[in-house]
């Protein structure tokens, strides 16, 4: 059970000797479909631990890393921690009324209009009025072959997805850019010394390793902020922030929230605050698009010029490369072009994944990403780059994952790997986190606060 983990650590650059610290707890029923999507999320969530573990021995002197368990069960609850939310009871909405799939006159595609700028912008590209209904949309995709729907929304700046078979992806341009990719990109920046982390109190507990770094989180949506939520649960001071003119959907903000800050900055208007940030910051993690960032300052070799030793780590939809480079894109979509949704399919309507693992797994291996490449720099200094995609990762889980038996108690259902927690956004159930080692952290010190509450300064 722990094939998947070995190839994910050696893409990350572990130790190969380190995967025997991983013991795994299967649980049948766990995340079922078509697709490994159990493995895969095993094997994302196993590194990240092994990854946490690993730096912790590193910081405190231990002799051994701590041992890793991975529950398919945890796992399982984690990878649904959007829709497992309740806030004072209320369950959260997931997906707009526009984000679906919808009949083409050709086949099917999907669009994604959670945000109101995307919203706007699909029934732009459509030629619709702002107070559209569900209806008018599905009459006017019903006239138009699915992949001139996606050229015309994408034109438009908006999001939307053709149907595509595993077959049709393959033959496309964008599948080969992203398959001659590793699963993780990783890169050196420069030799700079970074700053020697303190030393952690091998008694500590919880043994946080991450304790004392200082995040900054320019991330949305599911990916990134999920990677960044670990990197809180580990002891990072993780501060988000975000334009005050795009604020995060209220559930989304408060199931990924948990354990940070969050701040707002206009990065042309109070840049001089931007640069404060970033000069005593240890990491910078993006989920912007790729290029998005990039006017700003903000590129992996911008940043490490102005902060030597930094580790930037980077996620996005579609990879920076291909044609399909500089695209926005979802988890959703990426399902539905990668031949996913197809495969998913029932009844003759396309499918989906149990949950949103795309997104999640890839958050999961971000956070291993940085942890490793903290790792390393205690050893040999020097700046880091990591960069991981959507698309690549759904690669992964379609190409290079085979399914397993699972082996125990079959999944019963989230409720041991739920808990309630007070919060100033209301009373929270969530899903606890699913990274786990010996005398590690078990829950989130701080609950999630409202968005844009904190000032954009460091502790």
């Amino acid at each position: 059970m722990t094939a998947d983990i070995e190839v994910a650590w050696s893409a990350l650059g572990g130790d190969s000797a380190l995967v025997s610290r991983v013991t795994t707890v299967g649980r049948p029923g766990a995340l079922p479909a078509r697709l490994p999507v159990r493995e895969l999320a095993r094997a994302c969530v196993g590194v990240c631990a092994l990854a946490a573990a690993e730096l912790a021995a590193r910081r405190a002197g231990l002799a051994e890393v701590p041992a890793v368990r991975v529950d398919d069960g945890a796992v399982a609850a984690a990878f649904h921690s959007e829709r497992h939310l309740l806030v004072d009871g209320r369950a959260p909405v997931v997906f707009a009324p526009l984000s679906r799939f919808w009949r083409t006159a050709d086949g099917w595609v999907r669009t994604h209009a959670n945000y109101p700028h995307h919203r706007a912008r699909l029934l732009h590209a459509l030629g619709l009025p702002a107070d559209a209904t569900p209806e008018a949309v599905a009459g006017r995709l019903a006239e138009r072959s699915a992949v001139a729907v996606e050229q015309a929304v994408y034109g438009a700046g908006g999001l939307a997805v053709a149907l595509r078979t595993p077959k049709e992806w393959a033959a496309t341009e964008q599948a080969a850019e992203v398959a001659a990719r590793p699963l993780v990109e990783r890169e050196r920046l420069g030799s700079t010394h970074a700053r020697v982390l303190t030393p952690l109190d091998p008694a500590a507990a919880p043994l946080l390793p991450a304790a004392g770094l200082r995040v900054l989180d320019l991330t949305r949506v599911l990916a990134g902020p999920v990677a960044t939520r670990t990197l809180a649960l580990l002891g990072a001071d993780v501060l988000r922030v975000d334009a005050p003119w795009l604020p995060e959907l209220p559930d989304q903000h408060a199931d990924t929230g948990f354990g940070k800050r969050s701040a707002t900055l206009d990065l042309t208007a109070d840049r001089a605050a931007f640069e404060e940030l970033l000069a005593a910051a240890d990491v910078v993690v993006t989920g912007y698009r790729p290029g998005a960032l990039d006017r700003f300052g903000l590129s992996p070799q911008a940043l490490a010029a102005r902060r030597p030793g930094l580790v930037v780590a980077q996620v996005s939809a579609w990879g920076a490369y291909g044609p399909w480079g500089g695209r926005r894109g979802f988890d959703s979509l990426v399902q539905v072009a990668t031949g996913i949704a197809a495969t998913e399919s029932s009844a003759g309507e396309p499918g989906a994944l149990p949950a949103q693992a795309l997104d999640h797994g890839t958050g999961y291996l971000l956070a291993a990403a940085v942890l490793r490449a903290l790792t390393e720099q205690s050893y040999d200094g020097g700046g880091r780059s990591v960069r991981l995609a959507l698309a690549r990762t759904a690669h992964w889980l379609t190409d290079g994952i085979r399914p397993t038996a699972a082996m125990g108690a079959p999944y019963a259902g989230p409720d041991a790997w739920l808990a309630e927690t007070d919060s100033p956004l209301g009373r929270l159930r969530h899903a606890l986190p699913p990274v786990s080692f010996a005398g590690g952290p078990a829950d989130w010190a701080r609950p999630p606060l409202p968005w844009g509450s904190d000032s954009a300064r460091w502790r």
